[in-house]
């Protein structure tokens, strides 16, 4: 088996954790789909006046999730949606749940993707691509309220 070699590596900093911020931020979805807020999470941090860190997002329900994804392209948000409704459909034949048909497959996408994400804190700038942003899936039908939790550490 061969492996990969690791090029050097540029901008290694050394410091200490100086200061912390945090914030909630509510998300009102329509229902099924992808919700851009990339903006918020930069919105907080440029609040923060933190240059260098980590940022922490964690979305804190059970049927709905966060992803890094494409920013460009609408098709691809449509696309990843089929994706997960080929991976758990609504109507598969779940055991009925108390809070309706669309439950159980919301817990196995939220299962899939993920309920938290970091991202690296870079002179004052969120290391997304350039095609990249951050996003809430809602797996619910009906429209929903979503708790983000933000928290950033750094200096």
């Amino acid at each position: 088996m061969q492996q990969g070699r690791i090029g050097a590596i540029e901008g290694v900093t050394e410091g200490e954790v100086r200061r912390q911020a945090g914030a909630t931020l509510t998300i009102a979805t329509q229902g099924p789909g992808l919700t851009d807020f990339t903006r918020s999470v930069v919105d907080f941090v440029r609040r923060s006046g933190l240059r260098d860190g980590l940022v922490s997002v964690f979305c804190r329900h059970t049927s709905a999730s966060l992803t890094i994804q494409e920013n460009a392209d609408p098709d691809v948000q449509s696309d990843l949606m089929t994706a997960l409704d080929g991976l758990a459909p609504r109507h598969a034949g779940y055991i009925p749940g108390a809070e309706g048909p669309d439950d159980m497959p919301a817990h196995i996408r939220t299962m899939v993707t993920d309920a938290a994400l970091t991202i690296p804190l870079r002179g004052g700038h969120l290391a997304l691509g350039t095609w990249q942003g951050i996003y809430l899936i809602e797996h619910r039908d009906r429209p929903h309220r979503r708790e983000i939790v933000l928290q950033v550490v750094g200096a």
